[in-house]
């Protein structure tokens, strides 16, 4: 057998992580942003810039960003839920662009649920 090079090696992590991306549906990640009236008229457009500009600047494939209308708790706009494979999922309220690109970095990246900004965990899931 052939020794593998560094390029065979890359070859093969890509081909597996699209393999297993397939298979878990496209996508590790979805955070679903609130955009109902409500949502709009409390800044969820800039929320969801800010969440596609983190998701650009940091290169990654395997998140995906959505929209959906009003959560039902108009008072918290703007909302976010984060759903995350095997994890329960977060509702975030009364956002800022700091707070979804904080939530990008820490939970999303991270893997850490950051409690101070979370309305509910474990409401809701997609899979």
């Amino acid at each position: 057998m052939a020794r593998l090079k560094i390029e065979d090696l890359q070859r093969i992590k890509e081909e597996h992580k699209a393999a297993s991306t397939l298979r878990e549906g496209g996508f590790r990640a979805k955070i679903t942003v609130h955009m109902g009236t409500c949502g709009l008229a409390a800044g969820a457009r800039n929320i969801m810039s800010a969440l596609l500009d983190e998701i650009e600047k940091s290169g990654v494939t395997d998140v995906i960003a959505t929209t959906s209308g009003c959560a039902g708790l108009c008072s918290r706009e703007p909302m976010a839920t984060i759903e995350i494979i095997n994890n329960p999922p977060v509702k975030y309220g009364s956002l800022t662009e700091d707070k979804i690109r904080r939530i990008f970095k820490e939970h999303i990246i991270g893997g850490n649920v950051i409690e101070e900004y979370a309305l509910v965990i474990g409401s809701e899931t997609a899979y």
